[in-house]
């Protein structure tokens, strides 16, 4: 039988519906456009089984909480999103079932924002995608060429930043693009990474956030045995820090939404090294922006969150 795949939006986004029999998938739904695919979903009969979420957008709002529940559907991302809302996280070789067909999990990383690596990315397009059948159809998640799909052959042979580069040119192609971020990175880029609205979250700016220095984790590890320890600030949902990540011991909750005003009460830290936590960095380097706004000049932010410290071994309390 197979998947069928229809693209919603008609627009330099894409949203696209996966249906098998009378089960669907919404992939990367827009948020303004939630009521069309709830009256398209509800004409054709079908059951939505999940929401797969390929990336964090930077370009449109994602579902918000009001919006999954009204959607009654599980959010499924990649192992490293950042967001809360996520009910299942996946990695490379996970399988997903859709009305008895299956979907293959594929990561293949970005690096159009900082701190993205693009020869990591280019190892995954060149070692993952184009390893498969030339005939293979790929659906773009963004496109703003007018183009609706077309397939790895043609990508291998006619890619301007892949065909015929080396791994060093095309890494050196992308560090020189100079794109400008998207028109709405301000308004919904933060948003999706913590879950928060913005009027939940007086967020800072995005080159406020990119601003804000990095620890690695075995460096924190080692400051944490050192005498005078940085206050390790936790800002994920409470059930996050008692979850299945664990959190650093001696590590003190506040969670991102409550941040601002629980800021009096850390009065008493603001010349005291900081160093902020949450699952992947993304809603920590928020915070972060946050707290030097607010005067805390020694702040750092944990590279790669609760994922990276584990990744290396580092233990957890529970």
């Amino acid at each position: 039988m197979g998947i069928r795949v229809e693209e919603l939006n008609g627009t330099n986004c894409k949203t696209y519906l996966l249906t098998a029999g009378n089960d669907a998938a919404l992939v990367d739904p827009v948020r303004e456009r939630l009521d069309d695919y709830r009256t398209l979903l509800a004409a054709r009969g079908l059951r939505l089984a999940m929401v797969l979420e390929t990336h964090t957008h930077a370009d449109h709002l994602m579902l918000s909480r009001a919006a999954k529940e009204l959607l009654r559907a599980p959010i499924v991302m990649h192992a490293e999103s950042p967001s809360p809302l996520v009910d299942r996280h996946v990695a490379e070789g996970d399988v997903l079932e859709l009305g008895g067909e299956r979907i293959y999990v594929i990561h293949t990383p970005r690096c159009d924002f900082p701190g993205g690596d693009a020869g990591a990315q280019y190892d995954a397009v060149t070692g993952k995608l184009f390893k498969l059948p030339d005939d293979t159809v790929v659906w773009p998640a963004h496109d703003y060429k007018g183009h609706t799909s077309t397939t790895v052959g043609d990508e291998k042979r006619a890619n301007p930043r892949f065909a015929g580069k080396t791994r060093e040119a095309y890494v050196a192609l992308m560090a020189n693009l100079g794109l400008p971020f998207p028109d709405k990175i301000q308004q919904s880029l933060q948003v999706n990474q913590s879950g928060f609205e913005a009027d939940e979250v007086a967020y800072p700016k995005v080159a406020e956030v990119a601003a804000v220095d990095e620890v690695a984790p075995h460096g924190l590890a080692a400051r944490l045995a050192a005498v005078a320890k940085p206050l390790v600030l936790d800002v994920r949902e409470p059930e996050e820090f008692v979850g299945e990540l664990g959190h650093i011991t001696g590590a003190i909750l506040v969670p991102l939404d409550a941040l601002e005003h629980r800021l009096p009460k850390l009065a008493g830290y603001v010349d005291r090294e900081v160093v902020v936590v949450c699952r992947a960095g993304a809603r920590s380097a928020t915070a972060g922006a946050i707290l030097r706004r607010a005067g805390f000049q020694r702040v750092q932010n944990l590279a790669g969150g609760m994922l990276g410290w584990i990744a290396v071994g580092l233990g957890v309390q529970r």
